[in-house]
């Protein structure tokens, strides 16, 4: 289809002189709106304003510009029917064959911190969207460019089609711009919906893939990352690798567990992370010394594991870090003496983690199945000292206090059945997975790499039998924390004092499946 007239509109001024010249240079007429017709002619490019086509000017400050006959009949006119060519000439109309859109930034705007509604509001695009939609459905005649990096490709065609471009162009950039106009519309069906704090009937989500990874769990899958349209912030905003070889799926996965882990804890602090479990986490005085206490937890298992720290890395710890094998390494900073320690071993990835924005208290945590997806809130809450009950006769200390609140965070991280044991903040022994809660508790004294004595335990559910306080007991825990409701609890409790143990109810279990 011959280019003749086109009609742009756009937000984003990324390439717009680009195209406007090249566009010119090809005799087409350009008609536009507002502030991109004051910038193409800033250019010294020839531009007619939307307002002297229409014969009307913009009004309600700019909310309505090209909702108009002229413009919405020049796009989806067809040219083969002789129907609408008549009701062109009796309308005085004339077509436009290419449109280049992109859309007022809603989800940028959604995620400032601090924006209000109304200002929200405004950023909802009405007449750009209408025009994106009504030239990709008139595809059969129309272009349409909905964004800065299809602008080139599409100049090269028409320069070397003599100012035509083909179908197969013009089909592929309408699935794109109903897939923009699909996900620019979920965000805002999603932010309306999220302040309802309501599960909607319908949820309309979209992801706009950011790379595709060597391969997903196991070689025999392909894996990519997307990010949400519309997402405050994501795994990997804000971070940057500096260093080592491209990220994996499975690394992205345990980043996830790390991040979420560390974000429980304002004081330094180290997690590690192996199969999407930590295997060690600590609080210390200073990085390096919570690092060292992390790794001790479980030496080897940390050996080729996701390390994720909370402060900057110095050279100190750098050259710690360097003498053993770190599959990923993510911190807020390193000094520079310390990454000529960590880019010495070539496969490392070592990131770097300026991202200072909470996750989204109300985004929802989603489970694929067969056919459908489950939906439910995420698990950010912590439960506070104050709403907890001591159930025992003995109390618990102040320094045991603190080492169940600790393990019990580190607990909600860790999978079902998890029994988390610690001891002076650091934790001792991890027990994940289990199908059995004393095969947990069972399996966290195993894994105790020092002797347990003094230890306080977590357990993310109740026990359902006195067996596995028991076991704890006879290795000389000192301390339990747990949620407490199983019919046994007095069994339970009855144990606890019998040997001298406190034990903090907290109200409330925390499943990670």
């Amino acid at each position: 289809m011959k280019i003749r007239r086109a009609l742009i509109s756009v937000s984003d001024k990324t390439g717009l002189e680009p195209l406007v010249r090249g566009l010119t240079d090809l005799g087409v007429e350009i008609l536009s709106t507002g502030g991109t017709a004051t910038a193409i002619e800033a250019y010294g490019v020839p531009v007619t304003r939307v307002e002297d086509v229409t014969g009307q000017p913009e009004i309600l400050g700019g909310r309505v510009k090209t909702l108009h006959p002229k413009i919405h009949g020049g796009i989806l006119a067809r040219e083969d029917l002789p129907e609408d060519q008549a009701d062109m000439a009796a309308s005085g109309i004339e077509g436009i064959d290419l449109v280049c859109v992109n859309l007022y930034p809603f989800e940028s705007y959604l995620a400032r911190r601090g924006i209000t509604d109304d200002e929200l509001i405004e950023q909802i695009d009405i007449g750009g969207p209408a025009m994106v939609r009504a030239s990709a459905k008139n595809h059969n005649r129309v272009t349409i460019l909905t964004s800065p990096g299809q602008y080139a490709d599409v100049l090269e065609e028409l320069v070397a089609s003599a100012g035509e471009v083909g179908f197969a162009t013009r089909r592929r950039l309408a699935g794109r711009a109903f897939q923009l106009t699909a996900s620019y519309d979920a965000a805002i069906a999603n932010w309306l919906a999220e302040s309802n704090g309501e599960f909607p009937e319908h949820i309309v989500m979209t992801f706009n893939r950011s790379f595709t990874v060597r391969y997903g769990e196991n070689p025999h899958q392909r894996g990519a990352y997307y990010i949400e349209r519309g997402a405050r912030s994501h795994l990997l905003s804000m971070v940057d690798k500096l260093h080592g070889k491209d990220l994996s799926f499975n690394n992205l996965m345990d980043l996830e567990g790390g991040r979420n882990l560390l974000a429980e804890f304002e004081l330094p602090a180290c997690v590690i992370i192996k199969h999407n479990n930590p295997c060690g986490v600590a609080v210390g005085p200073d990085v390096r010394t919570a690092y060292v206490s992390a790794r001790d937890c479980d030496p080897v298992s940390a050996y080729g594991g996701v390390i994720v720290l909370n402060r900057p890395v110095d050279p100190e710890l750098g050259e710690l870090l360097a003498s053993t094998f770190v599959e990923v390494l993510l911190a807020p900073g390193y000094d520079p003496a310390s990454l000529v320690a960590l880019t010495r071993k070539p496969n490392t990835r070592v990131m770097q983690n300026q991202e200072r924005r909470r996750v989204n208290p109300g985004e929802r945590d989603l489970r694929r199945v067969a056919g459908g997806v489950l939906i439910q809130d995420r698990d950010t809450e912590s439960e506070e000292r104050e709403a907890m009950h001591v159930v025992t006769t003995r109390q618990p200390s102040e320094a045991e206090w603190g080492d169940l609140l600790f393990a019990w965070r580190v607990a909600k991280h860790v999978k079902s059945n998890a029994i988390v044991l610690a001891r002076d903040l650091v934790t001792v022994g991890i027990g994940a997975g289990q199908m059995s809660r004393v095969d947990s508790v069972r399996l966290s004294i195993e894994k105790a790499n020092v002797p347990i004595p003094g230890a306080v335990l977590a357990s993310d559910a109740f026990f359902p039998f006195a067996d596995g306080p028991e076991a704890a007991i006879a290795a000389g825990v000192r301390a339990i924390i747990q949620p407490g409701g199983s019919i046994r609890d007095e069994e339970v409790v009855a144990a606890a004092d019998a040997a001298g143990l406190a034990m903090v109810f907290t109200g409330r279990r925390h499943f990670r499946h």
